[in-house]
């Protein structure tokens, strides 16, 4: 099994996002596989409170590409996006009677990573040429 390489990959971790997993995940699995640019209109039309959050991951993680790697923003493609749980907040509401009723507040940390295509597409081109050639 050939290992990835890793340098053409970028990510943006976003940690104790103050929404359920489930609601998050609604929104990623619809970007998930898209281009860089696709994905920021999808997120901007999208009537979800989750896509806000997930739209800022999404640039942090581009500004990460160009900035670190020097990656173009128009070749970045999202490979992986996942939402895990994180830590629940327990509180109480106080009631009738004295008694207690539970709230609790989920949150969810979501990893967006982006790949570069266009080293992809060079070795492409470049095993095109050497097909030709022979």
């Amino acid at each position: 099994m050939k290992k990835k390489n890793p340098y053409r990959e970028v990510y943006a971790l976003g940690q104790h996002i103050s929404m359920s997993a489930h609601k998050a995940r609604r929104v990623i699995d619809q970007i998930r596989g898209r281009s860089y640019e696709e994905t920021l209109m999808i997120l901007e039309l999208m009537p979800y409170r989750a896509c806000y959050p997930i739209f800022k991951l999404v640039y942090s993680a581009a500004a990460n590409a160009s900035h670190n790697m020097g990656f173009n923003e128009t070749n970045l493609v999202i490979s992986k996006a996942e939402v895990n749980e994180g830590t629940t907040v327990k509180k109480l509401q106080p009631r009738a009677r004295g008694r207690g009723y539970p709230i609790k507040r989920h949150t969810c940390h979501i990893r967006i990573v982006l790949k570069d295509t266009s080293l992809h597409e060079e070795n492409k081109e470049d095993f095109l040429c050497l097909k030709k050639d022979e």
